[in-house]
C-alpha cells in the first residue's frame, strides 16, 4: 500500500492537465489509488461526475464502503496525507482532513449509478483521484468526468486556468511558421540555380510545424468550449507525427552533410535513419496513448516510461551525424590543401552540433522544471518557452544552410589558406 502510494505520488508529477471531458471504463481494478485528471480551478470551478455500471467483486452488507470514493486534492495535500498514513493516523486517504471528499460509495443505490456535482471555490489545482481502501475488493464502473471554470459571462471554460490562452498562443505561433514558410520559398525561388534537395526538406518541416501548431490551436479551442476536440485531436496527432519524423530526419540529413556537401549516404547514416523512424513511430503511439487514456490507465507509466526513453535515444542517435561529419572535415583538413573551406565546413557543424544540444536540453529539460515549478496559473509560460526555442532552432538553421552561390566553397587567396592552415594546426582538439 504504501509502495503504491508512493507512486502515486509521481504519477501527480507526470500527470499533465488535459481537462477535456473523459470518458473512462475501470475494469476488475484493486488498486488503493486511480488517478484521473489534474485540472487548475478558480474561485469558480465545477467537477461533473456521473459514474454507472458499478459492479463489486464482494457485495457483502459488512463492507465499509465509506472507504471506496472518489475526492479531489492538491499535490502539497496528497505528501500531507502520505505523512499521515505512515504515521497511522488514518488508513484511509478518505478520511483524511487535507482532501476534499467528492462522493463515497456507502450513499450508492440500488441503481448501481450516481451523479454529482461539485462546486470548487477554493483556487488551486487538483487532481480527481478514486480510493478503494478495502483489500481484494474489484472495483468496474464507467466514469464520465467534466471539470471546467466559469467565466464572468457564466460561460464554461473546460482548459485549466493555467493554459486558457493557448489556443491563441498556438495560433500565433502558426502564423509564424506559416510566414517563414512563405519566405523560405521566396528565397528558394529566388536562389533555385544553387537549390538542393535538403532546401525542399527544410521548407516541409517548417509547413508540418505550422499545420501542426494550426491544428493543436483548433483542437485546444474546440475543448475550451466545448470539452471535446471534435476530430482535430486526429489532425494533430498526424501533423505531430510528420512533423516529429521529419524533423530529426533533417537533423540527421544536416548532420551527414547530404545534397549540399554529398549526393548520398554512407551505410552508417542510413543506419541512424533506420533507428531513428521507427523510434519515433513508438513515440508518436506512446504519446497518443499517454493523452488518450489519462493517468487512471494501469499501463499509463510504463507507456510515459516509454515515451521518456525513446525520446532520449532518437536524440542522442541524431548527434551522431554531426561528430562524425566534423572528426570527416578534420581529417579532410590535414590531406586535401584546402585548409580555408574545411575550417569554414568545421566551424558550422560545430555550431550547429552545440545549437542541437541546447535546443535537445531546453526543449526536454528546462521547459519540463519551468513547467513543475511555475504556479498551476501560468503552465502557458513552458509552452511558450518551448515554442520559442524550437522557433530559434528552426531560424538558425535556416540562416546557417540557406541556399547560396557560395556556400561555402568560395575562392580564397593564399594568404587566407596559410592563416586557416594555422589556425587548424594551433587549435586544440574538438571535444564531443
Amino acid at each position: 500500500m504504501a509502495t503504491f502510494l508512493r507512486l502515486f505520488s509521481l504519477l501527480f508529477l507526470l500527470s499533465v492537465a488535459a481537462a477535456d471531458i473523459r470518458f473512462s471504463e475501470v475494469r476488475s481494478d484493486d488498486r488503493p489509488i486511480i488517478p484521473f485528471d489534474e485540472f487548475g480551478f478558480t474561485h469558480r470551478g465545477r467537477l461533473e461526475l456521473n459514474v454507472s455500471n458499478i459492479a463489486l467483486s464482494n457485495t457483502s452488507p459488512d463492507l465499509d464502503l465509506s472507504n471506496v470514493g472518489f475526492f479531489l486534492c492538491t499535490r502539497e495535500s496528497w505528501l500531507h496525507v502520505l505523512q499521515q498514513i505512515e504515521d497511522a493516523e488514518i488508513t484511509c486517504a478518505l478520511k483524511s482532513d487535507q482532501i476534499k471528499p467528492v462522493y463515497t460509495f456507502q450513499s450508492l443505490n440500488s441503481a448501481q449509478r450516481f451523479d454529482a456535482v461539485y462546486q470548487q471555490s477554493e483556487a488551486d489545482q487538483y487532481t480527481l483521484v478514486f480510493a478503494n481502501c478495502l483489500q481484494q475488493l474489484k472495483v468496474s464502473m464507467n466514469v464520465r468526468s467534466a471539470m471546467y471554470n466559469l467565466d464572468k459571462s457564466g460561460r464554461r471554460d473546460y482548459l485549466s486556468a493555467g493554459k486558457t490562452i493557448l489556443p491563441r498562443v498556438y495560433f500565433l505561433f502558426s502564423l509564424i511558421y506559416f510566414t517563414l514558410a512563405g519566405a523560405w520559398m521566396y528565397l528558394l525561388y529566388k536562389k533555385r540555380l544553387t537549390v538542393y534537395g535538403i532546401h525542399f526538406f527544410m521548407l516541409a518541416v517548417v509547413i508540418l510545424k505550422a499545420l501542426n501548431l494550426l491544428c493543436e490551436a483548433e483542437d485546444k479551442s474546440y475543448i475550451k468550449r466545448t470539452g471535446s476536440a471534435h476530430g482535430w485531436d486526429v489532425l494533430f496527432y498526424i501533423f505531430s507525427f510528420l512533423k516529429g519524423i521529419t524533423l530529426f530526419s533533417l537533423i540527421v540529413l544536416i548532420g551527414t552533410g547530404w545534397s549540399f556537401l554529398k549526393p548520398y549516404l554512407q551505410d552508417k547514416e542510413k543506419k541512424v535513419l533506420m533507428i531513428v523512424i521507427p523510434l519515433q513511430v513508438v513515440a508518436n503511439i506512446a504519446q497518443v496513448v499517454i493523452d488518450e487514456t489519462g493517468p487512471y490507465g494501469q499501463d499509463w507509466v510504463t507507456w510515459k516510461q516509454i515515451f521518456l526513453l525513446v525520446d532520449v535515444v532518437c536524440c542522442c542517435a541524431v548527434l551522431f551525424p554531426i561528430v562524425w561529419s566534423i572528426k570527416n572535415l578534420r581529417e579532410a583538413a590535414r590531406t586535401d590543401g584546402k585548409a580555408a573551406v574545411n575550417l569554414m565546413k568545421l566551424t558550422l557543424f560545430r555550431q550547429y552540433y552545440i545549437v542541437v544540444i541546447c535546443y535537445i536540453y531546453f526543449t526536454r529539460v528546462v521547459v519540463y522544471a519551468l513547467e513543475t515549478i511555475t504556479s498551476y496559473r501560468y503552465l502557458w509560460t513552458s509552452v511558450v518557452a518551448g515554442e520559442l526555442a524550437t522557433l530559434a532552432f528552426y531560424v538558425f538553421t535556416g540562416l546557417k544552410f540557406k541556399p547560396e552561390v557560395h556556400n561555402p566553397y568560395f575562392v580564397v587567396d593564399d594568404e587566407e589558406e596559410e592563416a586557416a592552415a594555422e589556425a587548424l594546426k594551433l587549435e586544440d582538439e574538438f571535444e564531443l
